[in-house]
């Protein structure tokens, strides 16, 4: 390591998706690697989860598919966020990745875009039953269905399956989950009634896997919970047994100490009451740390220890106690990992910021090389 690196436990996202297997028994897996795979590695993980028996591999863009195309996957594969004049549609269909369907203007296009790829557009249609994000209104849903139905007669396209996406199923006992259910459910009524017979039906993400077994139907998207982030409550990875991927580790590059009354970083927000001792953490938020940190803890010798100031664009500091012992430049610290290490969480830095462990983990960037572990 030189002064920073990403430890990626692929042992642990196999780990996950057993407990996921587990409590969706009767669901095919998604494992979904958009964004880098959450900041973790599109290829490696999509490898990883394909190693322990994921089903399918989702991404949002058509660019990733096709990187993971290239990169030698060939297993069932779908992509569903996409905007009109997409380069990469004619490529996505010659290369077998499974197609999102949410309008009319989609629909159009992944059929011409089949036309020239001389193949049959393999299609997800999408209802909006209540994010009020990607997916046909309700009041649009029949005419799509319906124009679907005509182009599958007519040998241009596939309706392999039919989806929504949960808003609130990181909160348990939310009403709403419900509301969509049942709303999904009178979608797949209107498409049937159409002629569509869809061989899959999905729902669930992450924390409808673990909370809303209702809402499981015949394949689960897992996404946040694979990597061993909290998909519900902060405490809700270890409650189910999930590892964190991700290790995020550095070494210090100077300790010293500074005087009472001196202040650390920017604007001075934070002031030494006593002498104390500090230790400055080469990573800042040009490699995804959150400048907006407050309350944060690092790991040093097994003990946490408090950021102190404002986190700045390459460097932090943070305070080291007597608990921790003797301590030098190049000794290795855990700015966030696996709860059980006795390491701060992604969930934890995200509630010092004001965020999700989702975010925590996908920002951390390219200044940071990852390093595998575990089997791929």
């Amino acid at each position: 390591m030189t002064r920073a690196q990403a430890v990626i436990d692929l042992g642990a996202v196999a780990h996950n998706l057993a407990i996921l297997r587990k409590v969706a028994p009767h669901s095919q897996l998604l494992a979904v690697v958009k964004a880098d795979a959450y900041g973790h590695g599109l290829v490696p993980v999509a490898k990883a989860a394909r190693a322990a028996g994921a089903d399918w591999v989702g991404v949002a863009l058509l660019r990733e598919a096709v990187e993971l195309r290239e990169a030698g996957d060939v297993g069932p594969l779908l992509a569903w966020l996409w905007a009109p004049g997409d380069p990469d549609l004619v490529a996505c269909i010659s290369a077998d990745v499974q197609i999102s369907v949410s309008s009319m203007w989609s629909l159009i296009e992944v059929t011409e875009a089949a036309a020239q790829a001389n193949s049959i557009a393999h299609i997800h249609l999408k209802l909006d039953t209540g994010l009020s994000r990607n997916g046909a209104d309700i009041d649009e849903w029949e005419e799509l269905v319906v124009a679907a139905k005509a182009l599958q007669t007519r040998g241009r396209i596939d309706v392999v399956g039919i989806w929504s996406h949960l808003a609130n199923a990181s909160h348990e006992n939310d009403p709403s989950v419900a509301a969509q259910r049942a709303r999904f459910l009178e979608g797949v009524a209107v498409a049937k009634a159409s002629g569509i017979q869809p061989q899959l039906l999905h729902l669930a993400n992450s924390g409808g896997a673990l909370a809303y077994p209702d809402t499981q139907f015949d394949l689960v998207r897992v996404g946040i919970a694979m990597y061993g982030v909290a998909p519900m409550d902060p405490n809700s990875a270890q409650r189910f047994g999930l590892k964190a991927a991700m290790s995020l580790h550095a070494k210090l590059a100077l300790v010293k100490t500074i005087p009472a009354g001196q202040a650390v970083s920017y604007s001075g927000t934070w002031t030494a009451e006593a002498p104390t001792r500090v230790g400055l953490v080469p990573v800042g938020y040009a490699d995804g740390i959150p400048r907006a940190a407050i309350g944060a803890q690092v790991l040093v010798n097994g003990v946490q220890c408090a950021v102190l100031g404002r986190v700045a664009m390459d460097q932090f500091v943070i305070e080291l106690p007597e608990a921790v012992g003797e301590v030098s430049a190049g000794d290795d610290i855990v700015i966030f990992g696996d709860a059980s290490a006795g390491a701060p969480t992604a969930d934890d830095w995200g509630n010092a910021s004001n965020t999700i462990g989702y975010e925590i983990v996908t920002r951390i960037g390219n200044r940071i090389p990852r390093v595998y572990q575990g089997n791929s």
